[in-house]
């Protein structure tokens, strides 16, 4: 299979996670998920393109853009990043290790992005980026459960499936 040919298997597990995150309730959506997922197992452009095509489709759905946009849509690139690290593995403790360091800086970043851009609800101060993060918190717990309760099952299916009906999808795992 050349490297940058069309993935059916995975970009239908994709489109999948995008009709999930239509559906999301209370933060806890397969986008970090799908990003880890996309830069895994999707080559180059393919990769990138996929998440951001995913929230500039949903975001009008869900209560559109806002200052903090680029900060989310940067955060899901990095998760992309990690997620090509994650190439040539199926080694659960690796995509775990990545879901999590995807679900932590996207913490990282967005909550900077939101006390940045919300001069109106943070100090431009060490205090204001301190309170901004404590207030995030109980939204990272929810973005950390999904990010690895999706992880595991786009990576789970995939494996699976790559094993019983797309074989041409099988992971060439490192040696």
């Amino acid at each position: 299979m050349h490297k940058d040919s069309v993935r059916p298997l995975a970009v239908g597990l994709i489109v999948l996670g995008a009709l999930v995150r239509v559906t999301q309730a209370l933060n806890f959506a397969p986008v970090g998920a799908l990003s880890l997922f996309a830069g895994a197992r999707l080559r180059s452009w393919q990769a990138y393109l996929l998440p951001l095509a995913l929230m500039a489709i949903t975001d009008p759905l869900l209560g559109g853009y806002s200052a903090n946009t680029p900060f989310v849509y940067g955060s899901f690139l990095i998760m992309v990043w990690i997620g090509s690290k994650l190439r040539r593995t199926e080694n659960t403790l690796w995509i775990g290790a990545g879901a999590v360091a995807g679900s932590l800086q996207f913490f990282l970043i967005t909550n900077f992005g939101a006390w940045l851009t919300s001069p109106q609800l943070y100090s431009r101060s060490v205090a204001g980026l301190v309170n901004c993060y404590i207030a995030g918190i109980p939204f990272y717990g929810r973005t950390l459960a999904s990010d690895v309760l999706y992880a595991g099952v786009l990576f789970g299916l995939h494996a699976w499936l790559s094993r019983t009906v797309v074989r041409s999808e099988r992971v060439a795992v490192a040696a």
